[in-house]
């Protein structure tokens, strides 16, 4: 079943790409970007996390922070941050369990799908941006709900 807005979003441990588990919990006080994306090092993908990173003082100055989410190795992962100097967490989530607990389809049943959730301070999910092609829509759309969750 996959997540909606007003849940709770299922909390998670994962391995990131400096290889330490991180969990969902950990960043509880703080709202979160939980952007989930199909592989590392893509087109699609590198556009996504470039806009990420290029605006990630945008969320940080909210008091929020990115966490990028792929079916990837921890290693891949690694890779891919030092190569776009991407200053958030990659996590591994190897065989997309994590992926499959918020519902987040797959594009055509075979692409592992763009999306990303915006969850506020206490856990709850506040907004879904899902689109495959829309990559930059993640980051604007995003930044727009985390603004007017500050201002009330």
């Amino acid at each position: 079943m996959a997540i909606k807005v007003g849940d709770t979003a299922p909390d998670f441990t994962l391995v990131s790409q400096n290889g330490s588990e991180v969990s969902l919990k950990s960043f509880r006080g703080r709202p979160i970007v939980l952007y989930f994306y199909p592989k590392d090092d893509t087109p699609g993908c590198t556009a996504e996390s470039c806009a990420f990173r290029d605006q990630y003082e945008d969320f940080t100055s909210v008091g929020a922070e990115v966490i990028g989410v792929s079916g990837d190795s921890p290693e891949s992962h690694k890779k891919f941050a030092a190569k776009y100097q991407l200053p958030f967490t990659l996590l591994s989530d190897q065989g997309d369990k994590v992926r499959s607990s918020y519902g987040a389809k797959a594009m055509f049943g075979l692409f592992p799908g763009r999306i990303t959730y915006v969850i506020d301070a206490n856990g709850v999910v506040q907004y879904i941006f899902d689109s495959m092609f829309d990559f930059k829509g993640h980051v604007e759309e995003t930044k727009k709900i985390l603004q007017k969750m500050k201002v009330a």
